[in-house]
């Protein structure tokens, strides 16, 4: 494992409760290395969501594969698969636990609203021991609600300052920026040569809440202050937005659409096009930059006086529930689902990160994936959205709607953060 790839925290945690594990004789109960012999028959059904960009069958595909492994292993268990879209999987979901109808298992992008209804088995009731060891903290931390995981981090991905190296030639920007100053100084010659967004800021309703958050953490804020609560108008979140609105929109470096109206599939499409300078990306787009011809340089998202503090880091979710009463089932199946193997062809398949310490380690050490090396890098110090409380999903769909705003010609970010700090209380106290 090379270099602070794995803290010395994580390696504690995971080869000490393993090795509790062992002592222990918890490995075999739920490992999905070997049979379910007594259970009887069952059929778990699993939901789990397209990843296949173009729209083809690779998701379907992995999952017939990983499913056809586990039934050879566990003859009396049966796992029917449903792969719906990313715009469907979280509604039908939803509509299906509402009419009394839950799957077993189900792989959507978010988890708390199902914990806190009390329909989740927790990751101890399912997972052995080194499985649930096996995941890399930060991504434990946001699978939490109320202290006890209910998330399993099915895959990752973080965030960094993409740039258009032939872009950054032609306008004499000589290296990647590592301050806010050097990022702006840079989108002025990108600017003065023509490119059509020096610096690609998407601040509009498709994903602001994302970009927001790498901004919030670049200027050392965050969307919650060190207590867990919301603190979205904190000094720190104030003067990043403010620099953003006179550094950046003001003087014009961040191209013809306005911020709070560029999505980043917009954004993301320029890049590709080459019409993009800098912006913040994730892996699956740097690999569709480079088969476009653009040629891509990454680095971490620059602080106001140096590296960020921290970078942002995303994850997707895997959840067991509880209706059916299939524990023993499910966490046999998921046992398998984190074996090494079909993590690592999952994110390798997809252009993402694993989520485990293990496989995390195998995919750095990989020549073949060299060119993830940066994103895994970052994960283990990353920091993921609050996506362990259940009003997330009211505050991120606020950030979404008005956080444009805050960098209008003429706009006080002050105010905007200050609406939105307010709404999120009230959602807060709710909870």
């Amino acid at each position: 494992m090379s270099k602070g790839w794995v803290t010395a925290v994580q390696r504690r945690r995971f080869l000490g409760l393993a090795a509790a594990a062992t002592a222990l004789g918890l490995t075999a109960g739920l490992s999905g290395c070997g049979t379910l012999g007594g259970s009887g028959d069952v059929t778990l059904k699993l939901v789990a969501a397209d990843y296949d960009l173009t729209g083809g069958d690779s998701t379907r595909k992995y999952w017939a594969g990983l499913v056809s492994a586990f039934e050879a292993k566990n003859p009396g268990v049966r796992v029917q698969v449903q792969i719906e879209s990313w715009n469907d999987v979280d509604r039908k979901v939803a509509e299906m636990v509402k009419a009394g109808q839950a799957p077993d298992v189900a792989q959507i992008g978010a988890y708390a609203d199902y914990a806190a209804a009390g329909q989740l088995y927790s990751a101890d009731e399912l997972l052995s021991i080194p499985v649930q060891a096996n995941f890399l903290a930060p991504l434990v931390d946001a699978g939490e609600y109320k202290r006890t995981q209910y998330g399993l981090p099915f895959v990752a991905s973080t965030r960094l300052l993409f740039f258009n190296q032939e872009l950054f030639d032609e306008a004499g920007v000589d290296a990647p920026p590592t301050t806010w100053a050097e990022l702006a100084a840079a989108a002025g010659k990108l600017k003065k040569k023509g490119v059509t967004y020096p610096f690609a800021l998407p601040l509009g309703p498709e994903e602001a809440q994302a970009e927001t958050m790498m901004w919030l953490l670049s200027g050392g804020g965050g969307y919650i202050d060190g207590t867990g609560h919301y603190d979205l108008d904190s000094e720190a979140n104030v003067r990043t937005f403010d620099w953003l609105r006179d550094h950046l929109v003001a003087p014009g470096l961040t191209g013809p659409v306005a911020p709070g109206k560029l999505d980043r599939k917009q954004a993301f499409a320029a890049f590709t096009r080459g019409e993009v300078g800098m912006l913040n990306g994730h892996p699956s787009l740097m690999q569709e930059a480079a088969k476009k011809g653009v040629k891509v340089g990454k680095v971490p998202l620059p602080g106001t006086d140096g590296k960020a503090r921290a970078t942002m880091g995303v994850a997707d979710w895997i959840m067991g529930f509880k209706q059916n009463g299939h524990r023993r089932e499910i966490g046999a199946f998921l046992d398998f689902v984190f074996s090494d193997e079909n993590v690592l062809k999952f994110a390798g398949d997809n252009d993402l990160l694993p989520a485990t310490v293990t496989a995390s380690a195998t995919m750095q050490s990989d020549p073949n994936s060299a060119d993830l090396r940066e994103f895994l890098e970052a994960l283990p110090e990353s920091q993921l959205p609050p996506v362990g409380k259940t009003s997330w999903a009211q505050v991120s769909s606020s950030v979404k709607k008005d956080i444009g705003k805050a960098v209008q010609p003429g706009a006080r970010p002050v105010d905007v953060l200050g609406r939105l700090a307010r709404q999120a209380t009230v959602a807060e106290s709710a909870e």
